[in-house]
C-alpha cells in the first residue's frame, strides 16, 4: 500500500497545518494532532481525485525521511492509484480499457472514482488487461 508522509506545522490561529511534500494539493488542518491525522485522509484522497479527474499521473510517495507523520491508503485506493498512473503511462484512454475488458465505459469510470467501493478483484482485472500483476504483501 501507499504510505504518504506529511508534515504539521503550528498556525497562527492555534490549529496545525497538514501538508504533503509529495501531493502539494493536498492540504488540510486540525485542532490537534489526532484530528489532523483524520483530515490529512481525506485531503490526500480529494487531492488525489483532482489527478484522476486530469489525468495526470499520481506521484508515488518518497521515502519518509524521518518524518513521524504519514498517512496510508487502503487497499483498493492503492491500486485504483497503480491502474491510472499505468494507464496514463501506457496512453490507455477509459474507452480502450472498456473495450478491453468487455464493459461499458461507465464502469472504468466507478473503477477509476475513488469513492466507488470497487472489488480489487476488478482492479486486478484491468491491470492484467496492461499486463500487469497487481501483488499483495503482508509486512
Amino acid at each position: 500500500m501507499l504510505t504518504y508522509p506529511y508534515t504539521l506545522t503550528p498556525d497562527t490561529n492555534g490549529t496545525l497545518l497538514v501538508l504533503f511534500p509529495d501531493i502539494p494539493e493536498a492540504t488540510s488542518v486540525g485542532d490537534d494532532e489526532h484530528d489532523a491525522q483524520v483530515n490529512a485522509l481525506e485531503a490526500l484522497e480529494a487531492a488525489l481525485e483532482i489527478y484522476f479527474d486530469e489525468r495526470r499521473p499520481i506521484p508515488l510517495p518518497r521515502v519518509a525521511n524521518g518524518s513521524r507523520y504519514s498517512v496510508t491508503l487502503p487497499a483498493v485506493v492503492t491500486s485504483k492509484v497503480y491502474l491510472s498512473n499505468e494507464m496514463i503511462r501506457q496512453g490507455v484512454r477509459k474507452a480502450e480499457m472498456a473495450r478491453r475488458l468487455g464493459v461499458h465505459t461507465p464502469q472504468v469510470d466507478r473503477l477509476l472514482n475513488l469513492r466507488h467501493g470497487s472489488r480489487i478483484e476488478q482492479v486486478e482485472a484491468a491491470l492484467g488487461k496492461l499486463g500487469r500483476r497487481l501483488d499483495v504483501s503482508i509486512v
